[in-house]
């Protein structure tokens, strides 16, 4: 029954967010239901907090991907376009200061 319950809550989007306290409640809850011993517990609340970490990082590494996707889309400029006009910029002033001097 553990390992049915495990899977459940490694696959839901909410383990995503889970905090540590959350986490080691839940651990120490399913293991009180399931007789499981304390380190048993311990054990699935580690690899529970591994998986919502990992689960995080997918979730933020897609949000991204897709934020990325449309930014592209509807052709606004990101901070690295900013950097290279903030660059040639100030490459223009230059020779124009130059040009001026000279």
């Amino acid at each position: 029954m553990l390992e049915m319950i495990k899977k459940t809550m490694f696959t839901g989007l909410g383990l995503a967010y889970m905090s540590k306290g959350k986490v080691e409640a839940l651990a120490k809850e399913l293991a009180n239901l399931g007789n499981a011993s304390e380190k048993e517990g311990k054990a699935f609340a580690d690899e529970l907090l591994k998986k919502s970490e990992e689960a995080r990082k997918e979730l933020e590494e897609q949000i991204e991907k897709v934020v990325k996707g449309i930014m592209q889309k509807m052709d606004i400029a990101t901070k690295d376009d900013l950097a290279k006009v903030e660059a040639q910029l100030h490459e223009l002033r230059k020779t124009v200061e130059e040009k001026a001097a000279g």
